[in-house]
């Protein structure tokens, strides 16, 4: 058996390496030696045959991870294992191809922690104090903890500089390896010794011979009381000592402190871990390399007993070459792209972070619209303001909207409750919530407002008067108005009530299955099937196809349901009964009229009916409705909350310093429908970034949503939950 897996290596170097010699680029004298015995380990254990047939594994020692990146492109050197900060500057900025992942034993992510051994310390308070980083632009070290501040507005970038630079004066001193070139004065606590002479430099470089080095290298910095706070991946606290883990504490995000083994409840975020590179035209025979390594010393090599791929410590230092703690390397196909590597979250938050340089798009904020209508009022909205530049790019539905935003193809967007929802479990978070209140403006006068109750509005169903045999309970066989696709009051809120003898409340528990089985046909915008046949579609300007989840489906929203069980200008297409919001109910009722749509129309024709089977006129709906829904949230990417709440914050102030206006960013009557970009009951804007989806929503409405969507498929969460935490 032994000899057939000899002669399987012997087949993969002499057939697939081809005589390509493999030099591995090193960052310190300890990855050095453990490279060196790797070269032995590989001549000891393949045939002589084997060994003739290829040049032996070549150590390149460099100054720093920069410096083997530069010797790559040169063909100086072949394969280095990077972070996965560094891994996108080598694919997008210098060209090479990520050929593998390392893959822990909890998948292929790692959390970012801020330790500190200070107990008053809190992680909205570390202005001024000195902290310590696993390297420039790294995922644990810089990324996800500087994408956190900004999100909280803890840390202010003004855009007219690398952020680099704010950073530097947001910490009273740093060590940050690799920064050297773009901030010294983040390189001030690095210990490492200094040179004139570039391959004898290490301070503050990617490298072992820094002495702050990655993350064991922040702790060290923490531990030595260089640093106050040091910003590691999880993975380094396993070299805490259970006798010393009680020295240090982790910061959370809600300003509390925790012990080590809290570090999934208590983390600053996730991202990918450790990758290796090599240069386009050699990513086939470094594969092939990689693949024959784990083979023989990886967990499960047939000979780890000779050499340990993932262990270091003969060595005297942690991580060389790779993770210790990696448990597999995952190779890569040929034709995946660098976001699949390292996940649309974490490539959005590098761009965020003017990873690839600052562009125009620094300041622009880029709208999404699901209408034509949207579309005009939007242009509107960027012509009535002085605040940063506004783009309105086009989508066809709220879905898309927050696929788009994920891709970075765009930056905010309203949504729904479900969609909030559906927006939360997808990475995005929450800027400010709609308020639909009364006075809203804060005793001090300013824009900035904050609430510890959001207010929220009623789902109900509604029947015209004339139709007596219209109730809940008696539904069954009849055509049906929603206002679209997931949403709160049309399709999350109805099915959880026995809308027919032959349907009760606990089963099925999948919306779209209830409403076919209860209804004969009806019209739910972004469905398909008997739930598309009362739909209308769209007209002029905003044709469409019939059951478009959007405004150009006529039958769309809450004035689309009312439209639907009016029935079409010929008195045609209509449904028995509406599912809609009450809380713009009464204006839109008064619009069909203006509208031309239906005339002679009042409030007096239509009923309510109530979850007991009971009808009630539309004033009782405060005791007649199917129950409540938290308000619409603007959500965007983390890395983004700021600049998108001061946006909406100077457009806010610019629209109400000029009352008599033509443009009004919460109504929507001029442009031939409701609810255009948000509500029209919207009265101002209440601060939430500083809080969770979840808190946004409220326990019970959340919970709603999550019984829903664990038994119903649903694309845009199966697109969200694409985790490349556990790809492989």
């Amino acid at each position: 058996m032994r000899g057939l897996y000899a002669i399987l290596v012997f087949f993969i170097f002499v057939c697939c390496i081809r005589a390509k010699k493999m030099r591995w680029c090193t960052v310190s004298d300890p990855e050095q030696k453990k490279c060196a015995e790797l070269a032995k380990a590989l001549v000891a254990v393949l045939p002589p045959a084997a060994v003739a047939a290829f040049a032996r594994l070549s150590c390149i020692r460099a100054s720093s991870t920069t410096d083997c990146i530069d010797r790559i492109r040169a063909n100086r050197a072949d394969i280095v294992t990077l972070d996965a900060g560094e891994v996108y500057s080598a694919v997008k900025q210098f060209g090479l191809v990520a050929i593998a992942k390392e893959i822990y034993r909890d998948g292929g992510c790692i959390l970012s922690v801020a330790v500190v051994t200070n107990s008053s310390l809190d992680i909205r308070s570390l202005k001024g104090h000195r902290s310590c980083h696993s390297g420039i632009r790294w995922t644990a070290g810089w990324s996800l903890p500087l994408g956190f501040l900004l999100s909280r507005n803890y840390l202010s970038w003004s855009k007219e500089q690398p952020l680099s630079q704010d950073v530097s004066t947001f910490f009273s001193a740093s060590c940050v390896p690799g920064a050297a070139a773009m901030a010294p004065h983040l390189c001030a606590l690095c210990q490492g010794q200094k040179s004139f002479i570039r391959q004898k430099n290490y301070h503050c470089e990617t490298s072992h011979s820094e002495p702050f080095y990655n993350s064991q290298g922040a702790l060290r910095c923490l531990r030595s009381g260089a640093g106050d706070v040091a910003f590691v991946d999880h993975l380094a606290l396993e070299s805490i000592e259970d006798s010393d883990s009680d020295k240090f504490r982790l910061l959370c995000t809600n300003g509390t402190q925790a012990p080590l083994s809290h570090y999934r409840n208590c983390n600053l975020g996730r991202g990918p871990g450790g990758g290796m590179v090599t240069r386009l035209n050699f990513r086939k025979t470094a594969r092939k390399f990689l693949v024959t390594l784990q083979m023989l010393f990886g967990q499960r090599g047939r000979e780890r007993q000779r050499f340990q791929l993932f262990n270091s410590s003969s060595f005297g230092e942690n991580d060389l070459l790779f993770k210790d703690v990696t448990y597999k390397l995952a190779v890569l196909p040929d034709d995946i792209d660098v976001s699949q590597v390292l996940g649309l979250d974490y490539v959005a938050l590098l761009k965020g972070l003017g990873h690839e340089g600052s562009s125009l798009e620094d300041s622009v904020v880029r709208w999404c619209c699901i209408s034509h209508a949207e579309q005009k009022k939007c242009e509107q909205w960027a012509l009535s303001i002085k605040s940063d530049p506004l783009v309105c790019v086009r989508a066809v539905s709220m879905r898309d909207c927050i696929e788009k935003i994920k891709r970075d193809e765009v930056d905010a967007v309203s949504l729904d409750a479900t969609h909030s929802f559906i927006a939360g479990k997808c990475g995005l978070a929450p800027v400010v919530t709609e308020y639909y209140g009364g006075k809203c403006v804060p005793a001090d006068g300013s824009t900035h407002l904050e609430m510890d109750v959001l207010p929220s509005v009623v789902g109900v169903a509604v029947a015209k008067r004339s139709s007596r045999s219209v109730f809940i309970g008696n539904l069954g066989g009849r055509r049906s108005c929603h206002g679209h696709m997931y949403s709160p009051a049309g399709w999350l809120l109805p099915y959880r009530h026995t809308l027919s003898l032959g349907h009760n409340s606990s089963s099925p528990c999948d919306p779209d299955q209830v409403y076919n089985d209860v209804f004969w046909k009806g019209c739910l915008p972004g469905s398909q099937g008997n739930l598309c046949k009362v739909c209308l579609g769209g007209s002029g300007e905003a044709a469409t196809k019939r059951c478009a989840d959007n405004h150009n489906e006529r039958y769309y929203g809450n004035m689309g349901a009312l439209r639907c069980l009016v029935g079409d200008p010929s008195g045609k297409s209509y449904g028995d009964v509406a599912f809609l919001e009450q809380h713009t109910l009464l204006s839109n009722i008064l619009s069909l009229s203006s509208s031309g749509w239906a005339e002679g129309w009042t409030s007096s024709d239509y009923e309510l009916l109530c979850g007991d089977g009971r009808r009630a006129p539309l004033s009782e709906w405060e005791s007649c409705n199917l129950g409540v829904i938290p308000p619409n949230t603007i959500m965007t990417r983390p890395v983004l909350t700021a600049r998108v709440y001061d946006f909406l914050m100077k457009s806010q102030e610019t629209l109400a310093a000029n009352p008599n206006a033509e443009f009004k960013l919460f109504e929507s009557q001029q442009y031939g429908e409701s609810d255009l970009l948000f509500k029209d009951a919207t009265q101002c804007f209440v601060h939430t970034s500083h809080m969770d989806p979840r808190s946004i929503l409220g326990e019970e409405f959340y919970s709603q949503a999550e019984t829903a969507f664990n038994c119903t498929h649903s694309d845009i969460l199966e697109f969200c939950n694409q985790d490349v935490c556990s790809i492989f």
